[in-house]
C-alpha cells in the first residue's frame, strides 16, 4: 500500500520571495523619491511678494564670462572651394561663377574624390560657421557642417567648401 508523503506546512521559498519583493519595493520608492528631488526646480526659502519691492544689484561686467564673438565677415573676405560631387560635367565651374558674381572669392572649382553624393552641402573650417550658414542661404543649400575628409592643403586657402550633390 502506497502512502502519500506529508509535505511540510511552510515553504521556505515563499518567505524568501516575500522578503525579496519587499526589499525591491523599498528600493523603488527610494529611487523615485531621489528622482523627484533631483528633477524638481529649486526654489528659494523666501519668495518676494508683490507688495515688497525687490532691489536688484547689477553684476559687474568682469564677473560674467563672455564668449568672444566674431562679427560676420563680408563675402569678399570668405574664400570658397567648389567641389563637384555629382558627376555632372561643368557643375563646379557653373556654381563657382554664380558665387563669384555674388562677391565670393573662389579658391578653386574641381571634382570631388567621389561623384555619388546624394545632397549638396556647405562645409566650414572652425570659426567660420556663421559665414557657412549665410553661404547656405545664398545658394539654397540646407546642409551645413564642419569640414570632414579634406586636409588643409586640399582646401587651397579656402575657409568654406561647397560640395555639389545630385
Amino acid at each position: 500500500m502506497d502512502h502519500a508523503q506529508q509535505l511540510p506546512a511552510r515553504f521556505p521559498w515563499r518567505t524568501t520571495t516575500v522578503v525579496a519583493v519587499a526589499v525591491a519595493l523599498v528600493e523603488l520608492v527610494a529611487l523615485i523619491a531621489i528622482g523627484f528631488v533631483q528633477l524638481a526646480p529649486h526654489r528659494h526659502a523666501t519668495t518676494p511678494t508683490a507688495s515688497k519691492p525687490v532691489a536688484r544689484r547689477a553684476t559687474p561686467a568682469a564677473a560674467v564670462p563672455r564668449v568672444p564673438s566674431v562679427p560676420l565677415r563680408p563675402r569678399s573676405h570668405v574664400r570658397v572651394l567648389v567641389l563637384n560631387g555629382n558627376g555632372v560635367s561643368g557643375a563646379a565651374a557653373t556654381q563657382a561663377a554664380r558665387l563669384r558674381a555674388d562677391g565670393y572669392p573662389i579658391g578653386g572649382a574641381t571634382n570631388a574624390q567621389r561623384h555619388d553624393y546624394a545632397t549638396s552641402m556647405v562645409m566650414f573650417v572652425p570659426g567660420w560657421a556663421k559665414e557657412a550658414r549665410r553661404l547656405g542661404r545664398d545658394t539654397g543649400i540646407r546642409m551645413v557642417a564642419p569640414v570632414d575628409g579634406l586636409r588643409p592643403a586640399q582646401l587651397r586657402g579656402s575657409k568654406l567648401v561647397v560640395l555639389l550633390g545630385s
